[in-house]
């Protein structure tokens, strides 16, 4: 079986970041690129992929799921690094924050992976997207991040690696840790609301308690929000969630609407560019380009040996040697 790694960039690159204290001979911060190369080198060694793509969120997010709810992902803490620059303020740092993630794209467009991204969308959808695409039917598809919203997309040729919490989920494990079964994971989700994405959920409703309460979740079946409210609904016992999860159906309706990935929410010239973008790609690798970026932003000491080494081999199994 043929093994796609898919990469939800902005993910990693925020790992990345907040951890990797690195600076450039220029002065600049550049955690974010060589922590970014870094996992990417761990990721392509370990799991010997033949092909990767990282997807990027578009410029201005979701446009849809900001106007199903107007709140979504707003009131996020800032993001907590473990190292200071002296001298730089907020919006220095900011800037130098969306230098090197421009970087880290200029870097990637000189090897032989794909980089999607597509402005007014979220690399959730195009990931979801990329995983269920035609040209991959048959594929192990690894998808990394740290995000459970891909649970939602487990199934038979898809898992999901969370590299920060060392975990990996298969659509078994889900269904055995939580059990929910990746299939009617979002309708969990839905109800239970996600504090990440600023999406209020049922009051006392975790997913311990809804698979606890609605058993038919575990089951490979998919069902939908009608189902649920229905068996709400029919309880003659009066244990307050299932009145809690009537009383707050309309919220639970608008959360599966923003966390439902099934289909992706893309437009058709937008999986138009994607398809180009999969089935014309050249794999081609400019070792030499990597080298001199590296060299003009400070930070020349990289060792780029691995990694050309890993990417010559995804390189040569698409295109030949």
């Amino acid at each position: 079986m043929k093994r796609l790694l898919i990469i939800d960039a902005l993910n990693m690159f925020v790992r990345a970041y907040i951890v990797n204290p690195s600076i450039s001979t220029n002065g600049n911060p550049v955690g974010g690129v060589l922590g970014f190369l870094g996992i990417l080198r761990k990721l392509v060694r370990e799991s010997k992929p033949d092909q990767v793509i990282i997807c990027w969120d578009g410029p201005g997010g979701s446009l849809k799921r900001r106007h199903i709810v107007k709140e979504y992902k707003e009131g996020r803490k800032p993001l907590r690094k473990n190292y200071e620059v002296q001298g730089m303020d907020e919006q220095s740092e900011t800037a130098n924050k969306v230098w090197q993630q421009y970087l880290v794209l200029d870097i990637i467009n000189n090897m032989p992976i794909i980089q999607l991204v597509l402005e007014g969308v979220e690399a959730d959808d195009i990931i979801s997207y990329v995983a269920s695409h035609s040209a991959y039917k048959g594929w192990q598809k690894v998808i990394v991040s740290s995000d459970k919203d891909f649970i939602q997309l487990l199934d038979d040729e898809t898992i999901l690696l969370r590299p920060t919490q060392k975990q990996i989920m298969t659509a078994k494990t889900v269904t055995e840790d939580f059990g929910i079964s990746p299939e009617n994971f979002v309708l969990a989700r839905a109800i239970a609301g996600d504090n990440s994405d600023n999406l209020k959920g049922v009051p006392r409703a975790g997913l311990a308690t809804i698979a606890k309460r609605l058993p038919f979740l575990s089951e490979s079946k998919q069902h939908n929000l009608g189902t649920i409210y229905d068996f709400c609904r029919d309880q003659e016992s009066k244990i307050k969630f299932f009145d809690n999860v009537q009383q707050y159906f309309d919220l639970v309706e608008k959360n599966y609407k923003v966390m439902n990935l099934t289909p992706p929410s893309i437009s058709p010239q937008g999986k138009n560019k994607i398809n180009h973008s999969i089935l014309n790609f050249d794999f081609a690798l400019d070792a030499t380009n990597l080298r001199t970026i590296s060299i003009k932003n400070g930070f020349a000491q990289f060792d780029w040996s691995e990694l050309i080494a890993l990417m010559r081999r995804i390189k040569n199994e698409n295109i030949g040697a």
